[in-house]
């Protein structure tokens, strides 16, 4: 979590916009448990974002395509084990989350 909130503190001091969008993004993960199986930059029971976000990099569809798998939920994207649904997560925060892991390389 300390390496977390040290990545946000330094974006914040580069990029002012873009610490704004991931501290919202970290937030929204937080609350809604996100981070109990995905980290921004290592594998934990789900792939890294920085990861997710290199495999759609380019992709136009990728926005709302990964919106439906994060609400509904996948099996065999990213290895054997399945990410569950997360159908009470709200849609604009489901989003905010997907709009933030695709800018991450």
């Amino acid at each position: 979590m300390k390496k977390i909130l040290a990545l946000v503190a330094l974006a914040s001091l580069a990029l002012p916009g873009l610490a704004a969008d991931q501290a919202t993004a970290m937030e929204i993960a937080k609350k809604n448990g996100c981070l109990a199986c995905h980290a921004l930059d290592k594998k934990l029971v789900g792939p890294a974002w920085n990861e997710v976000g290199k495999k759609y990099a380019g992709d136009p569809a990728a926005a709302e395509q990964l919106v439906v798998k994060v609400k509904k939920g996948t099996k065999g994207a990213w290895g054997p084990i399945p990410m569950p649904p997360n159908a009470t997560v709200k849609d604009a925060d489901i989003k905010v989350l997907v709009d933030f892991v695709l800018t991450l390389k």
